[in-house]
């Protein structure tokens, strides 16, 4: 989100830099004069209070509620950084609308991803930043709702994050910020009649069972999964070769699920693609550690230009 808002320069610490900050990249790298370097980024993951002090930063851009279920910290500790440091700024449990600790629950709202960029932008005095970017978001949900099959014509869609032994399954139109790149595009969930808050572990026997006419994998834009090796996992298995999805080449990579503005944009690109290729035009696969592919111009569902222009502050 301080990408969006045009201020990346003012990030000091993320979690799993090289992780993030590559696939991020691969997004970004679509975009001209926008860019995230995070090579000499402190890791936040297990940053203790001391980190804390060592940072100075002027805003912390995370839930206060979600850092106080951290190992590396305790209540006191959270509150001491808000008085000595700076604040807390962030919305964590927004993300499946899951619950937040008890000391937090009351009064505790969820906001979407859009909401909280609204907020964050304005940290960053960049509101136009956010106006902009959120035209461009509406122009292409009214695109996609505009063009898209009939409820009862769309695929049955699985949302999983495949691994070597087990596949994780998550609900594809769950409420939170999570889903912000599914849910909009009114597919059908797969595992919709699975009970579950956030997910769940299923075998090929499952799968094949909820049949699925598309398998979305998370996270193959990173360079530690492949989507190559995942397609062959289902081709190379007796039971997952029968499934739709893999009997018709309909097995996508996705990216992230904690994702900003910009990804959304790609993410909500990339997967009505996916889905709809028919009325919004065929995804062209992704290559395993390439960047997010290149699309015609008169085939794209939002404006690079326009976006990148205004990240630049160039509108």
């Amino acid at each position: 989100m301080a990408v969006a808002a045009g201020r990346s320069d003012a990030i000091n610490s993320i979690y799993f830099p090289e992780y993030h900050g590559t696939l991020l990249n691969h997004f970004y790298a679509r975009l001209d004069g926008v860019s995230f370097d995070w090579q000499n980024l402190q890791d936040s993951w297990g940053l203790g209070k001391e980190g804390f002090y060592e940072l100075d930063s002027d805003v912390h851009l995370t839930d206060p509620a979600y850092a106080t279920t951290l190992d590396s910290l305790d209540q006191a500790d959270v509150e001491e950084i808000r008085q000595q440091i700076a604040p807390w700024f962030g919305n964590y449990f927004s993300n499946t609308h899951s619950t937040p600790p008890k000391q937090w629950a009351d009064g505790y709202q969820y906001y979407s991803l859009w909401d909280i960029f609204e907020k964050v932008a304005e940290v960053f005095q960049a509101k136009e930043n956010y106006r902009a970017l959120y035209e461009e978001h509406q122009r292409l949900l009214s695109t996609v709702e505009e063009k898209r099959p009939p409820k009862d014509e769309r695929p049955s869609v699985a949302l999983t994050f495949p691994t070597e032994n087990h596949i994780g399954v998550f609900h594809l139109n769950a409420p939170g910020f999570l889903a912000a790149n599914t849910r909009p595009l009114g597919a059908v969930d797969a595992f919709a009649d699975m009970n579950f808050e956030r997910n769940a572990q299923v075998d090929m026997e499952a799968m094949a069972e909820a049949d699925p006419d598309v398998i979305l994998a998370l996270f193959r834009f990173a360079s530690s999964y492949s989507i190559a090796e995942t397609k062959k996992r289902f081709q190379d298995d007796p039971v997952g070769r029968t499934i739709s999805a893999a009997k018709n080449d309909r097995i996508y990579a996705q990216g992230v699920r904690y994702q900003g503005p910009i990804a959304n944009l790609f993410q909500l690109e990339m997967t009505a693609k996916q889905l709809y290729p028919e009325q919004l035009g065929e995804w062209p696969g992704y290559v395993d550690g390439e960047d997010y592919p290149e699309i015609p111009e008169e085939e794209q569902l939002f404006d690079r230009q326009r976006v990148a222009d205004i990240i630049n502050g160039d509108s």
